[in-house]
């Protein structure tokens, strides 16, 4: 059994309007996604915004409810209602948000911040509190002084290492990262990145990162699935995804990453013209009438992607 299994996962919003708000049809936010991770691995969701990536996270997580499909972790079906049994699963998932600048309570101090898991799930003591914080705020090299200072005293990376600390309090065994690094300075994105590494190996965690950059997602994941309008186009390992990618829209956002070597631009602008060329000639075939992904076609055992049929 896999660490964490998704099968056949949908979100739908209900549209509603009139004076009285009735239903007039659903937003399918995500439609039929399935993977699974195992255990001490990082997983990698991509797309553009809209794509359905986030929702998924938050319906893990349990912050968008699920419509149908099953979340097994932990010998539990996380999409069904919540009883005890699954609560204490609750804790053994935690979240990393996109931006450290609106994540943190700016009115709360730091000591307030990261121990508010710790007070959701646990009994401390005030003091046997103060410690856990301090420690946790030195294990992601923060200094533990720091305490009762607020978050605008703090830069970017900073804050999202208090993020990290607040995420890791439960010591969980799953962790999902929305966007963990978009609203930092590319600079600072390297440092975070690097450190979330490193604390993966430290507390033998699970990721789920959740990102539009194929750059930081290439750098991270071992497994990646690509969504499109809330369905996977593709689905494989880093290596099938980068060195054999099949969808056009898969194509389309590798050659979207930038170069870093000027040598090489010219190269990827005419790599990246010819993929435009090929996407807008062909793009109606690799969707259905309402221009969402077809059905997942296997390329290997560990490759899936949703192409038209030969002929």
């Amino acid at each position: 059994m896999s660490f964490l299994s998704v099968e056949d996962l949908k979100v739908h919003f209900a549209i509603r309007g009139g004076v009285f708000g009735t239903k007039q049809g659903s937003v399918k936010a995500v439609d039929g996604v399935s993977f699974s991770i195992e255990e001490g691995q990082t997983y990698g969701l991509v797309g553009e915004s809209g794509s359905g990536k986030t929702t998924t996270g938050r319906a893990i997580i349990g912050l968008n409810e699920i419509s149908s499909g099953k979340v097994l972790f932990g010998g539990h079906d996380l999409a069904q209602k919540i009883n005890r049994k699954q609560l204490d699963s609750r804790r053994d998932i935690q979240m990393i948000f996109q931006d450290p600048y609106s994540s943190l309570n700016p009115k709360k101090r730091i000591i307030d911040i990261v121990a508010e898991p710790l007070r959701n799930f646990e009994r401390l003591s005030p003091a046997d509190e103060k410690r856990r914080v301090r420690a946790l705020l030195d294990q992601v090299g923060l200094s533990p002084e720091t305490i009762y200072k607020y978050p605008h005293e703090f830069s970017g990376g900073q804050r999202q290492r208090i993020g990290i600390a607040r995420a890791i309090a439960l010591r969980p065994k799953l962790i999902i990262a929305d966007e963990p690094v978009s609203a930092l300075d590319l600079s600072v994105q390297a440092q975070v990145l690097n450190f979330m590494r490193e604390i993966q190996r430290e507390l033998k965690l699970t990721y789920l990162i959740i990102s539009h950059d194929l750059g930081i997602i290439r750098h991270m994941c071992d497994h990646i699935g690509i969504m499109y309008k809330g369905r996977y186009v593709e689905k494989g390992t880093t290596e099938d995804i980068f060195n054999n990618p099949q969808h056009i829209y898969t194509k389309r956002l590798i050659t979207a990453i930038p170069d870093i070597d000027p040598l090489q631009r010219e190269r990827q602008t005419k790599a990246r013209a010819a993929i435009k060329a090929e996407y807008d000639q062909s793009y109606k075939s690799y969707f259905d009438e309402e221009g969402l992904a077809l059905s997942l076609k296997a390329i290997s055992s560990t490759h899936l992607a949703a192409l038209p049929e030969k002929g």
